[in-house]
């Protein structure tokens, strides 16, 4: 019950209900992979923007999460609270970056992204413990993005070229 008083509070206060990803970055369990999830409705409304429009939000959601993101863990004096999933909305759209529009790639993009945030191979494990702040909690899933995107270019290209 505690628990649950303590989410609806959060969600009341803007900051937090933007970093919190609409409440997806409360789940008990798995927080980031559910802030990812709830990325791809938005996404699939983003992706019928031309490409400049599209690559406009991204950068707009990416550099005001650093702000989302900072006021939000310092109001929860936590760094980096695993419910602040804004940062996984911005890594997901990235990874999202030109990519043609198909169910295959939307979940494989999906994947890649998870697998690079969770793995956190470098540099993205480096930035994630180095940089501390609303950057801090952004910076390692725009990595972490772009690595998954490059990633399902390749995977793109491969498929097409055979």
């Amino acid at each position: 019950m505690k628990h649950k008083k303590l989410s609806v509070t959060l969600l009341k206060n803007p900051v937090h209900f933007l970093a919190l990803g609409f409440g997806s970055g409360l789940a008990p369990k798995a927080p980031g992979t559910f802030g990812t999830l709830m990325a791809v409705p938005i996404y699939l409304i983003l992706q019928q923007l031309n490409l400049e429009y599209y690559i406009l939000v991204v950068l707009f959601v990416s550099l005001i999460g650093i702000a989302i993101c900072d006021k939000s863990s310092e109001l929860m004096g936590v760094h980096d609270h695993p419910g602040i999933v804004w940062d996984e909305f911005a890594g997901y759209f990235i990874t999202m970056i030109a990519v043609p529009f198909e169910w295959i790639w939307v979940l494989t993009g999906f994947v890649l992204f998870r697998f690079f945030d969770i793995l956190k191979p470098q540099p993205i494990g480096w930035l994630d413990k180095s940089v501390k702040g609303g950057l801090g909690i952004m910076i390692d899933d725009i990595v972490a993005g772009i690595m998954a995107g490059i990633s399902l270019h390749l995977i793109i290209w491969a498929t097409q070229s055979v």
